[in-house]
Order: C-alpha cells, then sequence, then structure tokens
C-alpha cells in the first residue's frame, strides 16, 4: 500500500492557507464614516426666558471630506454656560447630514453657550440670551363692556416681557375667573415668539363688574376687568 509522506502534505496545506484567506467573501472592510467639519444650520442667537425651552430647535450638519452632506455621525453637545439641558445629547447624523435637538436654557445667567462636536472634528459654539422675565401686561382687551353669559368683542392678549421690552417666548400663563361668573378659553397657554397669549373671555351672568386673575411663574397676579350689562 503506498503511503502519504506527512511531510509533503504539511507543505501543500501552508501552500493553500493563503488561497483560502483570500477567497471573496472570506474577509470584509467595512468603512467607517467620518465628517470633516459641522455646521450650524439654525437655532443659534436665540433670546429666551432663563429656564425654558428655546422655541426654535438646534439643527447641525456634518460634511464629509468631499463636501457633500455625511450620514451616521455623532454628533454630541455640551452645555459650557448657564446651566440648561439639550435633549437628546448626542445624535446621529440622518441622511441629510442633519441632527436636531432641543435646548432649554439654564438660570445661571444671561450669557449661554453650547459645543457640538463630532469625532476629529472642531467643535462650533452655539450661543443663547437668557432673560429673566419681569413685567406680566395686559396688552389687549382690560375694561371691556360686554352682554352677560357672552364672549367679550375683544381677545385678551397677555404679553410677558425681560429687560429692555424684551418678549419672553415659552412661558406658562394662566388665568382664573375670580367674580361674576363665565370662562376663560383656554385658562392657559405658553407665550410665542412675541411673548404673548391670547384668550377669549366668555362673561358670567351676573350684572355688574367681574374680573380675572393672570398669573406667570412668579409673576402676578394681576387683575383684569370687565363691565357685564
Amino acid at each position: 500500500m503506498h503511503q502519504t509522506n506527512p511531510r509533503l502534505l504539511l507543505a501543500a496545506l501552508l501552500v493553500s492557507i493563503p488561497t483560502l484567506l483570500a477567497f471573496p467573501g472570506c474577509t470584509e472592510t467595512v468603512e467607517v464614516p467620518t465628517a470633516a467639519r459641522i455646521t450650524i444650520v439654525q437655532g443659534h442667537g436665540q433670546v429666551g426666558a432663563i429656564g425654558t425651552q428655546l422655541p426654535t430647535s438646534v439643527i447641525l450638519r456634518a460634511y464629509g471630506a468631499d463636501n457633500a452632506p455625511i450620514a451616521k455621525i455623532p454628533i454630541s453637545f455640551n452645555v459650557l454656560q448657564g446651566g440648561g439641558t439639550v435633549e437628546p445629547g448626542t445624535v446621529m447624523s440622518d441622511a441629510n447630514g442633519e441632527v436636531k435637538v432641543k435646548w432649554t436654557l439654564g438660570s445661571l445667567g444671561t450669557v449661554q453657550t453650547v459645543a457640538a462636536g463630532a469625532p476629529g472634528v472642531d467643535p462650533v459654539l452655539l450661543g443663547a440670551t437668557g432673560i429673566a422675565p419681569s413685567e406680566l401686561i395686559i396688552a389687549q382687551g382690560n375694561n371691556q363692556i360686554g352682554k352677560i353669559n357672552t364672549a367679550l368683542p375683544v381677545q385678551l392678549v397677555i404679553r410677558i416681557t425681560g429687560g429692555n421690552n424684551v418678549p419672553i417666548p415659552g412661558m406658562m400663563v394662566a388665568m382664573a375667573i375670580t367674580a361674576g361668573g363665565g370662562s376663560i378659553s383656554p385658562q392657559s397657554g405658553v407665550t410665542n415668539a412675541l411673548g404673548e397669549v391670547t384668550v377669549r373671555w366668555t362673561l358670567g351672568s351676573q350684572a355688574g363688574l367681574q374680573n380675572a386673575t393672570v398669573t406667570a411663574g412668579t409673576l402676578g397676579p394681576i387683575l383684569i376687568n370687565a363691565m357685564a350689562n
């Protein structure tokens, strides 16, 4: 019987191993996307009440070395000044290279900044101005005259401002009837970009002076009057 030489068998095996390793499909190279830069699309330079969420979302865009938007880049946010939070803290860029987050200002001062960065990329800085609300104003609709059980002809407009009459968006305003019955709709609302909330006051069935109050955080209450006939 013919017997195979063990040395020849080992030599043949060693020669065949590189060929097996090089066979297509045996190994796969996965390229990890990398960004060359990130830019601010929106959300920088806003003004808002301290402790409230800014009305406009922060949007950033990541670009690759070919200057085209790039997906699957993790962009992280870090609050540097003012306190507050950014949610979510880390976001993966979408097919347009963009991430979108909400920024809630802190209570630690006027100057508020956030740094946003991606691996291997210089961070970008976003700034916002935090304003402490100081004035609660009845901008429209006080001291009207109307019929009992009827909505007043002019809607109430409540305005909140800070220093230098800067409007304060994003603040909750609450209203309550204190005399005369009736109703206010809605009873609460969040100030818009002008720092305003608009509501409708329907008088109650009691003729004569009717009242409501308005509060917003630590501001107020202030009194609103109407005369029913």
